[in-house]
């Protein structure tokens, strides 16, 4: 697929820190309860922290207790690309941004979530960058 925002590997090895690209552009996990936005309740927008699109808001951030920052639906629907992922033995399915192709995390499904959507979009707090409200 063609994103709006195309760099070299090199270009993203330069622009991101080694952890961000091991996740963002080499599909990596953070482990799990340490990243930045876990827990973080400040209302306003999570953007891609390769190119900085809007992808999710706090507003449909919800407490998961998986170890990543939750959500139950992006921002607007056409800000991510959902992608079948059989790696790791399992068919899951991944979520990256729809402007760059950075990857996110995986949506999850029918776990039983009290949210309107049924969804956990579970996704890398090193893939993120919080917008707060008040900075907008």
């Amino acid at each position: 697929m063609a994103y709006n925002v195309e760099k070299s590997d090199q270009e993203w090895r330069e622009e991101l820190t080694p952890d961000e690209y091991a996740v963002l552009r080499q599909a990596g996990t953070e482990p799990a309860f340490v990243g930045e936005y876990t827990d973080t309740k400040t209302k306003g927008v999570y953007n891609c922290r390769a190119c900085g699109a809007e992808l999710f808001t706090s507003e449909t951030k919800f407490e998961s207790h998986c170890g990543w920052p939750s959500f139950f639906d992006p921002k607007d629907s056409d800000a991510v690309e959902l992608i079948e992922d059989r790696s790791h033995g399992m068919v899951r399915t991944e979520v990256r941004c729809a402007n760059c192709g950075s990857h996110l995390g995986h949506v999850f499904a029918g776990e039983g979530y009290a949210t309107p959507t049924d969804q956990r979009y579970c996704i890398n707090s090193i893939s993120v960058r919080l917008v707060p409200d008040d900075e907008s």
